[in-house]
């Protein structure tokens, strides 16, 4: 599943933005099918806002660098 990074969050607030307006667009001109298909969208798009802001409410952990054991150990 692809993740969003916390940064991206104005990015889908534009994406949002722009969606609503091809919808208000397709449901002025009787659009239908492609009125499904942007709630569709916006539905994916709500899900990965959300999934953006669990990731920067969780805190990152450091692993450090793996190391290989040594040959004749």
């Amino acid at each position: 599943m692809l993740s969003i990074n916390p940064k991206m969050l104005p990015r889908l607030d534009e994406l949002e933005a722009d969606l609503l307006a091809c919808r208000q667009r397709a449901v002025d001109e009787g659009w239908r099918g492609e009125v499904e298909g942007l709630d569709l969208t916006l539905r994916f798009l709500g899900s990965k806002r959300a999934q953006a802001h669990r990731a920067a409410a969780t805190a990152s952990v450091d692993l450090g660098m793996p190391t290989r054991p040594r040959a004749g150990r």
